[in-house]
């Protein structure tokens, strides 16, 4: 009879738990998180041909409905600091139309039918899911404002030369949109909710935007600074002086950028909010 070694009895006891069954093996590890800017590009991708079939008719409303304000404003203002409003107002409204209106009803749908749970399996960064769908929606906005903007400066006879402006204001503004529309949309306990306060937010960038500042209760003036819109509204107004105080346009788009950074990552925050759950 052979005798085994102690040391391979040993091995052979530490090779089997207490139940006399095989270790289970370590879990796999998982892949790596993607990094931002590359998840960032293919959420905005994904977004952008999801969207654009349906939202192309939504923009086309948005831009009428702007055009059409403009045009029942001609009756009631003839011209001066008014009309610059009203024309600036009008061309930011678009904005706020996709990029605050929409988007709140985008994730607010997103949320209640179970959508965030796919984007939460995925190795993506929350800043990527939410910057993504904001820059895809932001995008449908540009040639609606771009279309806006030129027909009010020939309805109010406003000067066309620094409208170039345009490169800045609806990228920032609709930043600061998207965010509060994606923050509204995540936060709303319900659907519904989140569509009533998109089209309140809305209609706060079509009263406190396009109508002129100066004919407003001062009251009303302070809700006006608090709209992240109103910022990118008066740098565009401003340029239509005959000599523009660039100043004062740097600095209502840096506010309208700052306004933007805290907006999308609120936002942020609240996708990880919602999430969880």
């Amino acid at each position: 009879m052979s005798i085994v070694p102690a040391e391979a009895v040993s091995d052979r006891t530490r090779s089997r738990d207490t139940s006399g069954t095989e270790p289970a093996m370590a879990p796999a590890p998982l892949a790596p998180r993607a990094r931002l800017l590359p998840a960032l590009g293919a959420v905005y991708r994904a977004q952008l041909s999801r969207a654009r079939v349906a939202r192309i008719p939504l923009l086309f409303v948005a831009t009428f409905q702007s055009v059409g304000i403009m045009v029942l404003m001609r009756g009631v203002v003839d011209g001066g600091a008014e009309a610059r409003a009203v024309v600036a107002g009008s061309s930011v409204l678009v904005v706020a139309f996709v990029a605050l209106n929409l988007l709140a009803q985008y994730f607010g749908q997103l949320r209640a039918s179970g959508g965030l749970d796919h984007y939460a399996t995925l190795p993506v960064p929350p800043a990527a899911v939410v910057l993504g769908a904001a820059g895809a929606y932001a995008s449908f906005t540009v040639p609606g404002t771009i279309v806006t903007a030129v027909a009010g400066s020939v309805l109010f006879s406003l000067p066309l030369t620094h409208l170039w402006v345009l490169i800045a204001v609806i990228p920032l503004s609709g930043a600061a949109l998207a965010g509060l529309g994606a923050a509204l949309g995540l936060l709303a306990p319900r659907q519904e909710f989140a569509t009533l306060l998109g089209q309140l937010g809305m209609s706060a960038a079509l009263l406190l935007g396009v109508l002129p500042a100066a004919r407003m209760p001062e009251p009303v003036s302070y809700l006006r600074d608090l709209l992240p819109s109103t910022y990118g509204v008066e740098a565009l107004a401003r340029t239509f002086d005959p000599d523009p105080d660039w100043a004062a346009v740097a600095v209502d788009l840096t506010v309208c950028a700052a306004v933007g950074l805290v907006s999308l990552t609120v936002a942020t925050w609240a996708y990880r909010r919602a999430a969880v759950r």
